[in-house]
């Protein structure tokens, strides 16, 4: 079948391409999250108002992923790889030189439609052209270039953010551009894909009927919840730092996001503990140190604050990577679509948490963050209470047997 093989310089090569490509998409999404505070500097704006160019560029994206794969599927992996990388890397471009913070939104919530493009072919390309023997290494490899993008480019623009914002924007998009162009001369040609007609009809109900499952709807509102309270996190917690008692400088902040190397080793651990105990009782784990992480952030050691970034991070990708992967098992068909519709919810928490956040912070300091990320802490708790009394879905939980 002519597949690609580990060991061959075509597998090298597609690797790197694919994990560039992903450390592109998410270090251009989060890029802006440790610039927040300088956004409502420059720009005389309130913390909510700046989340917004987090906020915006991930409904996009979550809207951008239940139509980029069926685009794909028409068009082609590659070309829409490629389009993926070109659009964003030209929207960092151009938001760095944008003096007007109502433009420099309307290019975040392009650039994050045009986000989507890129995670959802990659999936889809390597499962085609890799050699089905040697596929997990190399979806392993992509997905770090997710977390790993995800943090480096939040660790660049908070070193940069103190020259000034604008060459921390225009730094991540500049390597998006050296990125692109050697994607383009190192992604090879789809040689085992097929174009399919899109039919829109035909995909909008098979869509639909995964919500008719009340086991996926309870796992689409735990990436909701989970990610909500996350992103609400990492969103004020550089404003509570740069102020009394703390008052740490943005380049020191920046390293925090090296926490983000807790949740890329906990979602793998967890993942394996399920495997072993079960997904239903690992998620309760999960969900109560994201809870664990919260608490410790409501008394003033700094040494609680970071303690408390590390243990939330930690529970988030776990509970995470068990919820997502949980949405595989319980669709019966279609997996491709509940996985993009656990996606979307997934994104569309971030937004709706990153931004009413801003309201509590704005109106009753950290305090008003931490008890507004609990509400979702304690949502997620109803959520893993619901999956445990569902027959069914307790089934789904390890290979078939109920824990």
């Amino acid at each position: 079948m002519n597949y690609i093989e580990q060991g061959t310089k075509e597998y090298r090569r597609v690797n790197l391409a694919l994990f560039l490509g992903a450390f592109v998409t998410f270090a251009n999404l989060y890029a802006v999250q440790p610039l927040l505070p300088r956004f409502t500097e420059t720009f005389h704006i309130q913390p909510a108002t700046a989340s917004l160019s987090l906020s915006l560029a991930t409904v996009t994206m979550a809207i951008g992923q239940l139509l980029a794969g069926s685009l794909s599927e028409a068009w082609g992996r590659r070309p829409i790889m490629l389009a993926s990388l070109i659009c964003v890397s030209a929207a960092s471009l151009a938001s760095a030189c944008t003096t007007n913070f109502v433009w420099f939104l309307l290019l975040r919530t392009v650039q994050g439609f045009v986000l989507a493009g890129m995670p959802a072919a990659a999936m889809a390309y390597l499962g085609e052209e890799i050699h089905p023997n040697h596929l997990g290494r190399a979806m392993g490899l992509y997905i770090s270039g997710n977390s790993i993008g995800g943090m480096v480019g939040r660790i660049i623009a908070g070193l940069m953010a103190g020259l000034s914002w604008r060459y921390s924007i225009l730094t991540v998009g500049l390597i998006g551009v050296l990125i692109t162009f050697w994607s383009w001369r190192n992604i090879p040609e789809s040689r085992h894909f097929s174009p399919q007609p899109l039919r829109v009809r035909s995909l909008t109900r098979t869509l639909l009927s995964h919500f008719r499952d009340p086991g996926l709807l309870v796992l689409f509102a735990m990436g909701f919840v989970l990610m909500g309270g996350f992103v609400t996190f990492y969103n004020y917690m550089p404003f509570r730092l740069e102020r009394a008692p703390y008052h740490l400088p943005q380049s020191v902040i920046a390293w925090l996001f090296l926490l983000y190397i807790v949740g890329t080793w906990s979602s793998t651990w967890m993942g394996q503990l399920a495997d072993k105990y079960g997904r239903r009782r690992m998620l309760w784990v999960a969900v109560g140190i994201y809870a664990l992480g919260d608490l410790a952030t409501a008394w003033t050691p700094l040494a609680l604050q970071v303690l408390g970034i590390g243990l939330l991070t930690f529970g988030f990708f776990g509970g995470h990577a068990l919820a997502s992967s949980w949405v595989g098992r319980r669709a019966r068909r279609d997996r491709a679509q509940a996985s993009s519709l656990y996606l979307f919810f997934y994104y569309m928490g971030s937004s709706v948490g990153g931004s009413l956040g801003g309201i509590f912070y704005s109106s009753c300091g950290w305090q008003g963050v931490a008890w507004f990320v609990g509400v979702f802490t304690i949502l997620g708790f109803v959520g893993t209470w619901l999956l445990a009394r569902m027959q069914n879905v307790q089934m789904d939980s390890k290979g078939g047997v109920s824990k």
